[in-house]
């Protein structure tokens, strides 16, 4: 099966000691945010578990503890942009997460790690050409590291509409604009560009609109094939192919504080969060509480151990 850790905070860059606790210990506890009482409990064993999926704006701090990882199957996205502290206040500068995505990259494979570069948003700091002009550098200096860039264009969810308003949505004409220079570019430095729950609109310009975390992209990463079980598929916006999984992560805890996060309510809740953390806790949030009902999760491989796949 996959853990997925980064769909709710970013783990590596604010709970690398967590983590490492976690995985020492064998289990983590999953409190399920929106029926708090309900919670699960999921091994970490690497015999049930086949692939960690990270994703992070800062993989520094798991980079020393990387040898932790190596009886699982990893895969990380590491959403690297060139915005200013004004809109991804406590994120490393763009260079020095760079170079740990090259770090990363020599570590894992270049099988097993993607470059996020989303959301994207349009104004007059951040117009169409300077997108392109950031991306052409940025992809020219990660040449060689990975084979994916993921793309998306800001949404407009609640949390963004009330920490971001003066946000909007990317028109189509800067949609197509910024998707096909990103596509001709990221060409040149032997990459595909993955628009993520984007539709198929970039596709006749060579994107791949199949997904960024699907089963294809975790079985390449193991270089082995998966039998994963049916399941109801994602359906956010519709668009969205990819195999989410279980993720380990809390609500509300993300201390970079980007604007235009939809993972977080307000910055104070999130720095009331992370001084309420506990390292120690099988739970990334609090601990346990009078009347949970804690269950246990159904787990197993789903590595095809009758077949591997050559890829």
């Amino acid at each position: 099966m996959i853990i997925q850790t980064g769909m709710r905070t970013d783990i590596p860059a604010f709970y690398s000691k967590w983590f490492l606790n976690r995985l020492n210990e064998g289990y983590v506890l999953v409190r399920n945010p929106y029926n708090p009482s309900q919670v699960t409990r999921y091994s970490l064993s690497p015999e049930v578990v086949d692939l960690i999926a990270f994703c992070t704006k800062n993989p520094g701090p798991m980079l020393s503890h990387i040898d932790a990882l190596s009886p699982y199957g990893q895969y990380w996205f590491v959403t690297i942009t060139p915005y200013g502290k004004d809109i991804e206040p406590n994120v490393p500068d763009k260079e020095h997460v760079m170079d740990d995505f090259i770090r990363l990259s020599n570590a894992v494979g270049v099988d097993s790690v993607g470059w996020r570069y989303d959301p994207i948003f349009v104004d007059d700091a951040h117009t169409v050409e300077w997108h392109i002009a950031e991306f052409a550098h940025m992809a020219k200096r990660l040449a060689g590291y990975t084979k994916t860039c993921v793309i998306s264009f800001i949404d407009i969810y609640k949390k963004v509409e009330k920490n971001f308003p003066q946000a909007s949505a990317v028109s189509e004409a800067d949609r197509i604009a910024i998707g096909k220079a990103f596509i001709e570019i990221a060409a040149q430095h032997e990459m595909t560009i993955k628009p993520c729950a984007e539709g198929n609109a970039l596709a006749q310009y060579g994107a791949d609109c199949s997904g960024c975390m699907t089963v294809n992209t975790f079985e390449t990463a193991l270089h082995e094939r998966l039998v994963v079980p049916k399941r109801k598929a994602n359906q956010r916006n519709g668009e969205c192919a990819c195999l989410l999984g279980v993720d380990i992560g809390a609500y509300d805890t993300c201390g970079h504080l980007c604007k235009y996060c939809y993972a977080n309510t307000d910055s104070a809740l999130v720095r009331y969060n992370m001084r309420c953390h506990d390292s120690q806790s099988p739970f990334l949030l609090g601990g346990n509480q009078p009347g949970d009902v804690i269950h246990e999760a159904v787990q197993k491989s789903w590595i095809d151990r009758q077949m591997m796949l050559e890829l």
